[in-house]
């Protein structure tokens, strides 16, 4: 597990000082892109809306927007980047960044733990078969862990805490949308029951029904796609804000950060991600992602029908088509391979 950890790690590192010797495309070019790949989307309808989550039933399911912010801060959009929704789980990898900047990067891998589950996010499974428990924050379990390692006296406090972090990071002043908020905490049956197991088994470190507030408060957090790429433009950029120049993120936050992300941040469908995409990255089942190419650029998209892992269709689609494009994956380039041969190999070809 360590040894995994370290060359993730330095793999993210590596790649962060050969990228900044790249040259991106002019942002005209970038900005070409963008507009040919959500014409390219506009008539994908694959997918669902979550209908656990009664209020995220409401949302109109045909928007799409895609976001780059550059470590220099310029930013580039288009299709509906300054609508805002819910971030969702996209939340969960900048409220670990701030438990490891306030209580040390091991306490995440202590308290929590790194490892992915192999099960769906909000799988109570996982908790059993994991000695662990709680396993990674980058999943429900992990990330209701998470949100009660921040320093606050109380849960009011906290989140305070929380959302004054989360401004910061996106240079905007993001607000909850209450209606959200009520129904995941109206609805989330299941989220107690993981606070609750978690507490039972000490792995949780406040009590489980104010845990659960904050965390549905920050599932609850309305963000545009242009102020979700800029979150991840702070990661991009080894932890120093592209516009504001503040220092948020020591570095080895931010390298713990890309590893998680990379290894769990898209659930399930981590391991194909990784292989498509090569980008550290994040998803909400509020239709939004982000990905992260150290020293270069962070990319959000927004799209609300998901997938059967939680993850946007579309989104994926379209930072997939980015990432390839620019050539940003950590593990070299991906290419359209040809489908794999299905016919069995003759004797003669068997070693």
């Amino acid at each position: 597990m360590q040894f995994r950890l370290w060359v993730i790690g330095w793999a993210a590192c590596a790649t962060a000082v050969t990228a900044q010797q790249n040259t991106l495309p002019p942002t005209e070019e970038i900005a070409t892109l963008l507009a040919q790949i959500h014409a390219d989307l506009s008539g994908v309808s694959s997918g669902s809306l979550p209908d656990y989550i009664p209020a995220l039933t409401e949302v109109d399911p045909d928007r799409l927007a895609v976001a780059v912010v550059l470590t220099d801060g310029r930013t580039i959009s288009v299709g509906d980047a300054k609508h805002a929704f819910v971030i969702m789980s996209a939340a969960k990898p900048f409220t670990a960044a701030l438990v490891m900047q306030q209580r040390g990067r091991e306490c995440i891998q202590q308290k929590i733990g790194v490892e992915p589950t192999g099960a769906a996010f909000n799988s109570i499974d996982a908790i059993e078969s994991h000695p662990e428990r709680s396993v990674n924050p980058m999943v429900n379990a992990g990330a209701l862990a998470a949100v009660s390692l921040i320093e606050g006296d109380g849960p009011e406090a906290q989140w305070a805490t929380l959302l004054s972090w989360y401004r910061q990071l996106a240079d905007a002043k993001l607000q909850l949308d209450t209606a959200v908020y009520t129904s995941v905490r109206d609805s989330g049956m299941r989220n107690r029951a993981i606070a609750s197991l978690l507490l039972d088994y000490g792995r949780l470190y406040g009590d489980s029904e104010a845990v659960r507030d904050v965390y549905n408060r920050q599932s609850s957090v309305s963000v545009t796609t242009e102020q979700l790429a800029m979150m991840g433009a702070v990661l991009a950029n080894g932890g120093t804000h592209p516009v504001t120049g503040e220092q948020l993120l020591d570095p080895e936050v931010v390298s713990g950060v890309l590893a998680l992300m990379t290894m769990a941040g898209m659930y399930d469908g981590a391991g194909e991600w990784a292989w498509q995409v090569g980008l550290p990255a994040k998803s909400g089942v509020g239709g939004g992602i982000v990905a992260v190419a150290p020293g270069r650029l962070s990319i959000a998209a927004f799209s609300p029908r998901l997938d059967e892992h939680g993850n946007s269709v579309r989104a994926q689609l379209a930072i997939r088509r980015v990432s390839n494009s620019l050539g940003l994956g950590l593990f070299g380039p991906v290419a359209a391979d040809p489908p794999c041969a299905d016919s069995e190999p003759s004797r003669a070809e068997e070693p």
